[in-house]
């Protein structure tokens, strides 16, 4: 990967529509080479896809909540259960595993705090084996990557 690669998926980042005619402009190649630098870098995996990022309270779910949640035990049955059922939910926007304390960071996004007391009773506490749960409710975001 070199510095035009590099470029590339700079201006992809801030703008994932752009034209393979302004892309290629802006980071100094022709359409042709740029078309095939592009391809590559999909076909390479680097570059994994294209989304919309939708504003959050026009879909309903502008109540972001972040979770610390830490489980009983890390069996491989307890842990291969937990993440399976919380990837599945569709109020779960960000899910990761950590090293250390707490076991996992959970963001999750609802309408509102009956929307998220409501997810949290009927899908996160019917999990088994966990052992807490510490929500962090957002007063303001200063920074967030789409």
């Amino acid at each position: 990967m070199d510095t035009i690669d590099r470029a590339i998926i700079a201006e992809l980042e801030r703008d994932g529509r752009i034209s393979n005619v302004d892309l290629a402009q802006r980071v100094g190649l022709t359409t042709g080479p740029c078309l095939r630098r592009v391809q590559r870098l999909e076909n390479e995996g680097v570059i994994q896809g294209y989304r919309a990022v939708v504003d959050p309270a026009a879909v309903g779910r502008s109540f972001e909540v972040l979770i610390d949640l830490g489980l009983e035990s890390q069996d491989a049955e307890t842990v291969e259960h937990f993440e399976r059922t919380l990837a599945q939910a569709d109020e779960v926007v960000e899910l990761r595993r950590l090293f250390g304390n707490p076991d996992y960071f959970v963001r999750v996004a609802v309408a509102d705090l009956a929307a998220y007391e409501e997810f949290l009773s009927r899908h996160v506490m019917a999990i088994p084996r966990i052992k807490n749960i510490t929500s962090h409710f957002t007063m303001k975001t200063l920074k967030a990557s789409p």
